[in-house]
């Protein structure tokens, strides 16, 4: 079943502490820590988001979100984004975050390098499209 940005409210928790659970799980964790550490979370979309740091973007775990001070409606768009994709992948979503967190790193490693070279655009994989395109949408219908 292809993932819809017109999930509602309902079915994206019931599907995310179930189908997604073992992502969530993951999630919790890193929230607990933040929590612990005196991060303060606040609500974006059915999200749960922690702003940690500068400059660096985001990433997200479930319903659980952390992104930099200044990230840009668009960078926490498309994080709730995976949020709905683990609605749908539910127990092959650590795949898609392997594999989304190792593009992250391998492009901000090589933008440092080597600050000149041409990269293809952050959203030329699918799973990175995927995520802006669904993110947008629920956003919007917000």
């Amino acid at each position: 079943m292809k993932p819809d940005p017109n999930i509602t409210d309902r079915e994206f928790y019931l599907r995310s502490f179930t189908w997604g659970l073992p992502v969530n799980l993951g999630g919790a964790v890193v929230a607990a820590g933040l929590l612990l550490t005196g991060h303060k979370p606040e609500r974006f979309g059915n999200c749960i988001n922690f702003t940690v740091g500068r400059n660096w973007g985001g990433g997200s775990m479930g319903i659980f979100m952390v992104t930099c001070r200044n990230a840009s409606q668009r960078l926490k768009e498309h994080e709730h984004g995976h949020s709905i994709q683990n609605c749908f992948y539910g127990p092959l979503m650590p795949l898609v975050n392997l594999r989304s967190s190792t593009r992250y790193l391998y492009r901000a490693g090589v933008q440092k390098l080597l600050p000149k070279k041409k990269l293809p655009p952050y959203d030329s994989a699918w799973f990175e499209a995927e995520a802006t395109e669904l993110g947008k949408a629920f956003m919007k219908n917000r």
